[in-house]
């Protein structure tokens, strides 16, 4: 650590940090390449100690790594390993051994090419055999030469095998994988060999550990090769055979199984599926392979549920639409969908459904928590992607009641994840679960969380503040209506947000317009009116407005006519227009009042308008109206700050001041 910070480990003292200056840094980029020492046995611990010290400078990385690709550096180290070799000198090898690991780490595809070469490769190897780390010396070429594969039998003799020599052998053209993908016999007695009861566990465990390995060393193929490997895999059975693995007590063969199903399912998840889709006719839901998978998830011992997380991964694969094929023919959504509701859900819920039977969970501890705080996250997800078929299982089996019961529990990411459950089924604004929601009552368990949660001001808080807010917001109707007739009492002395009051508004406005709905047939035609009328016709009718006598209009004249009398379109939009034009007007008044105000520093008591006694008649006339309920102005309407309620005399004589 002191050499790779610049400093003396010779040295007790605390030293500061060797800081390179701006000068020195331009001096290292402008000067010449690296200069290497000369390739001789006699100086292999200098080159080591050279790779070594330039491996942390980026500039001096490069600077080796063209330096190494100029001079033709790594057939000349590889010589020099032959004659260590002979003379066993033990030292040498070892110097060799951390050369060649510090060239790996350069990166370089140029030195990869070099290395992988047929000429090189099994000298690379066999200079990674003299790991000074290790107390003996491995003989991976052993293993290789004169042998396409590694075999089987002589796997558990290389448990040793170094991360650098894995890499070095399979990424030699991935040689080694593409000639297991040929040999039929090879691939045929594994799969044979993995699934017959008489093999012995030990054996077992070693197949399924090469098989394991092999998948990964997949990955490394080019496109093209890498479908016909997994197609080959298939071809053989590879999926049958896991099914009967992971049937298998054994944990270690079962965690290594699941790690071939998640490469066959990240490769292609449509073919995962076809396969449980076409088991189905002929097994029982038990032994189907995604409901063995479900059982492993839920079974998982390790506390921290390692293993249950990527199993939650590969099923949200596998239950994604997204990646789904559609054909003429038939649609996998739609089958695959079907099949895994009618199959899996039940297995999936089951932990959920058997422990919230009561009103708190029965089960609270961290590890139940964190594997029901898993299923719901995928319930979440089924909720946003699915459509009919999670919404009838969640209205047939009361599933949201039974979530609901998770927001008692004493961990609050688990009371979060019940919330967020629902809040997905509220963003959705489906009737279908609005009813079902009103129904059961389900708002209750989320009301009694927040009443519970009292004054803290937590994660908690906020995500059920903001779940009504979208309620308020996006105008539920029916559940607005639903929440304050039913928790306004509990509800009502929240005033540090203006959620609940804003509720209470938008509910009392709902009621107004059921108990008068022509006012509200009003309302939908004066914002047609606003909104769709020509402006060159209301220029007219503003002319003809003016040229109309004020006196034929009486003080206090309704802007509506009566209810009674039957109308015809024109006849509405006529009385209309004049009430649009009478509040331009008045906002016109307000302005001259403002700008005089402004202009004076005060308002006189004594001011005058510079208008006619007609105009102030209209201006009365028009006063009055704009104080009935559901006017723009009226208290109870959408655009008043204030709550509904009656305004006394002296307000509405001076609303033409105050409410602009």
């Amino acid at each position: 650590i002191l050499q790779v910070q610049g400093k003396d480990p010779s040295v007790d003292i605390t030293q500061d940090l060797v800081d390179e200056s701006e000068e020195e840094r331009f001096d290292d980029m402008s000067s010449p390449g690296l200069e290497l020492p000369s390739c001789e046995l006699s100086r292999l611990e200098e080159i080591a100690e050279l790779v070594a010290s330039s491996l942390p400078s980026p500039l001096r990385r490069e600077k080796l790594a063209l330096a190494l690709e100029n001079e033709g550096y790594i057939k000349k180290l590889l010589e020099i390993f032959h004659v260590c070799e002979d003379l066993e000198n033990i030292e040498g090898l070892h110097h060799l051994y951390e050369i060649i690991k510090g060239i790996f780490l350069l990166n370089r595809t140029a030195l990869f090419e070099v290395m992988f070469s047929e000429e090189c490769i099994m000298d690379v190897i066999g200079c990674l055999e003299y790991d000074p780390s290790l107390s003996q010396i491995f003989k991976y070429r052993n293993h290789i030469t004169g042998s396409p594969y590694m075999p089987l039998q002589e796997l558990k003799n290389c448990r040793h095998l170094s991360t650098s020599v894995y890499f070095t052998v399979f990424m030699s053209n991935n040689r080694q994988v593409l000639i297991l993908k040929e040999d039929e016999k090879f691939l045929t007695d594994l799969f044979a060999q993995l699934t017959d009861e008489a093999t012995d566990e030990e054996k077992r465990q070693e197949l399924v550990n090469f098989l394991k390995e092999f998948c990964a060393f997949s990955q490394t193929l080019q496109p093209q090769n890498r479908d016909a490997f997994f197609k080959t895999l298939s071809n053989m059975g590879i999926l049958p055979a896991l099914e009967v693995i992971l049937g298998m007590d054994d944990a270690q063969v079962r965690s290594a199984a699941t790690d071939i199903f998640s490469y066959l399912v990240e490769y292609n998840p449509s073919m995962v599926r076809e396969f449980v889709m076409q088991e189905a006719q002929q097994n029982d839901d038990d032994i189907l392979l995604i409901n063995l998978i479900i059982e492993h998830m839920i079974c998982d011992t390790d506390p921290e549920l390692g293993g249950a997380v990527l199993l939650m991964g590969l099923l949200r694969t596998l239950v994604d639409p997204e990646n789904m094929l559609a054909t003429a023919n038939k649609t996998e959504k739609t089958e695959f969908l079907g099949f895994f509701y009618k199959h899996c859900m039940h297995v999936l819920t089951a932990p959920l459904l058997a422990n919230t039977t009561e009103d708190k969970p029965s089960k609270d501890d961290f590890q139940t928590a964190q594997l029901l705080a898993l299923i719901l996250e995928l319930l979440t997800f089924c909720v946003e992607h699915h459509t009919y078929h999670i919404k009838n299982y969640i209205i047939n089996k009361d599933i949201l009641r039974r979530v609901l019961v998770l927001m008692a529990s004493k961990h609050a990411f688990l009371a979060l994840c019940a919330l967020r459950f629902k809040r997905k089924i509220i963003g959705l604004k489906d009737e279908f679960y609005n009813r079902y929601i009103m129904k059961s009552f389900l708002f209750e368990p989320v009301v009694k969380a927040f009443l519970n949660n009292g004054s803290r001001y937590n994660l908690m808080n906020s995500a059920i503040i903001e779940m009504f807010e979208f309620i308020r917001v996006e105008d539920i109707k029916s559940l607005t209506a639903h929440v304050i007739e039913n928790y306004w009492k509990a509800l009502e002395d929240v005033d540090y947000v203006q959620t609940f009051k804003g509720l209470k508004l938008r509910f009392e406005q709902q009621r107004e317009r059921q108990d008068n709905p022509k006012l509200d047939s009003m309302r939908s035609i004066l914002r047609n009116h606003r909104y769709r009328r020509d402006a060159r016709t209301l220029e007219d009718e503003e002319e003809m407005w003016f040229n109309t006598d004020e006196d034929d209009m009486e003080d206090g004249e309704a802007v509506v006519p009566p209810s009674d009398k039957p109308k015809n379109d024109e006849d509405i939009m006529d009385p209309i227009s004049k009430f649009m034009e009478r509040k331009k007007l008045k906002e016109s008044e307000e302005k001259e009042v403002l700008l005089k105000t402004n202009l004076s520093g005060r308002q006189s008591p004594s001011f005058k308008l510079s208008f006619s006694s007609g105009t102030k008649s209209n201006l009365t006339s028009q006063s009055s109206a704009s104080n009935l309920p559901g006017s723009p102005g009226s208290p109870g309407s959408p655009g008043s700050p204030g709550s509904p309620g009656s305004v006394s005399k002296s307000t509405s004589q001076m609303a033409a001041i105050t409410t602009k």
